[in-house]
């Protein structure tokens, strides 16, 4: 793969970035203001990406893009199209106590977007393991993925109107699921462990975590059936 210069295309991040503030600063008065999300988030966490990495992380996957099959080939990320290639520049981290929660979370984020003061860039995906939950997940709309790694969070990419190019990444996920997330990131982030003993635990890791989601499912459920007794 010949060289690409990134130089121009990490200045056009840079020359938008106030745009990627306003989008992050809107979501998060959503979160922060509207009752149902205020009610139903029990925390988030946002970041917006270091540009002074986003250059050798370009690198990378273009690197990565180019050892597949070429039917499976993306092209490389260039100024021309990495905003749309590049859609976590802005990151949002929505976090809530059970899987319950989830289809009133969907709900409350897609009502910005059929009232059109948000747009999708694409449709929500949910990435599970579980079986169960994607049946879950696939009864609202939101398509199921299975990775490999037994990832587990539901992912967004919103835009402020439907005709711009700018984004931001939104995952919701459970607490249990972020414990998870956490420590496989610490491992598998920017480069996957190499041991296979670390993979074959964090497998074992997320079994358990789904466990514990399971199992606070059903408590908050037992909950409400006594309430309503």
């Amino acid at each position: 793969m010949e060289d690409i210069n990134l130089d121009d295309a990490i200045k056009l991040i840079k020359d938008d970035m106030h745009s990627y503030e306003l989008l992050h600063d809107k979501f998060l008065s959503y979160i922060n203001r509207d009752p149902d999300l205020k009610n139903l988030v029990h925390s988030y966490k946002s970041r917006f990406k270091d540009l002074d990495h986003l250059k050798s992380k370009i690198e990378r996957k273009n690197h990565e893009d180019s050892m597949l099959p070429e039917d499976e080939q993306k092209g490389p990320i260039t100024q021309d199209n990495i905003q749309e290639r590049i859609t976590d520049i802005c990151g949002i981290r929505i976090l809530h106590l059970y899987i319950g929660q989830f289809e009133a979370i969907h709900k409350a984020l897609m009502k910005y977007v059929n009232s059109n003061e948000l747009a999708l860039f694409e449709p929500p995906k949910a990435y599970t393991w579980d079986p169960e939950y994607s049946k879950t997940f696939e009864a609202l709309g939101v398509s199921p993925k299975l990775k490999e790694s037994f990832y587990t969070s539901v992912h967004y990419v919103f835009k402020p109107r439907a005709d711009s190019n700018i984004t931001c990444e939104v995952q919701v996920r459970t607490l249990f699921e972020e414990v998870w997330g956490e420590i496989d990131h610490t491992f598998n982030y920017p480069e996957p462990s190499k041991s296979k003993v670390i993979q074959e635990q964090l497998k074992v890791l997320a079994r358990v975590v789904g466990a514990g989601t399971r199992l606070s499912d059903s408590i908050f459920e037992l909950n409400s059936l006594q309430d309503a007794e």
